[in-house]
């Protein structure tokens, strides 16, 4: 589902060049119109790899990413945007808040860390706003549930071990395969 932008850069303005990258693609059609009536020029990738594939011929100024896209961590996705530029200001989303992610996530060149259900204008408002402390994030408001505290280790242990799946399974002592099915699977806390 990799979009390239118009090919005119000449004309083009990339400081409003955004990238997207979100695996639930009506969700992502939906974001990229309601940016695109905002004039910004908008990329979608499903993965790390489609991301990848997409800044070796673009630089977005800013970055919407998931924190869960299929078997991929968005998390691994917002280090690779940070390495590719520090400057970019990206803003992950993600359908539970946890402590552990969203200062994960802080730590890898996030700006900020929203909860889903949330809309474009709480995104455009999160470009701009200063990063978020810890204790700032907005948890929800539900006891933490087991699934939701394992997801968390996971991600946390993920991020430790440079998000390298193998090395994680054997720190979390399960199979390599256990571990590809729990990060497959929609946890819902």
């Amino acid at each position: 589902m990799t979009d390239e932008p118009d090919p005119s850069p000449d004309s083009e303005d990339d400081s409003r060049l955004l990238l997207i990258v979100e695996d639930d693609a009506a969700f992502a059609r939906t974001l990229k119109k309601s940016f695109e009536r905002r004039e910004y020029r908008v990329l979608l990738a499903t993965s790390a790899d489609e991301a990848e594939e997409l800044l070796r011929s673009n630089r977005p100024t800013y970055a919407v990413v998931d924190l869960k896209l299929g078997t991929d961590s968005g998390l691994s996705v917002v280090q690779l945007l940070h390495q590719h530029d520090a400057q970019m200001l990206i803003v992950v989303l993600t359908g539970f808040a946890s402590i552990a992610t969203a200062v994960e996530a802080i730590k890898l060149g996030a700006c900020n860390y929203l909860v889903k259900p949330s809309n474009t204008d709480d995104i455009e408002a999160a470009f701009t706003r200063e990063p978020k402390d810890a204790d700032e994030v907005p948890v929800a408001a539900r006891a933490t549930s087991i699934k939701t505290l394992e997801w968390e280790r996971i991600h946390e242990t993920l991020a430790e071990t440079g998000f390298n799946i193998s090395e994680t399974a054997r720190r979390l002592g399960m199979h390599r395969r256990t571990l590809a099915r729990k990060l497959g699977k929609r946890l819902v806390p």
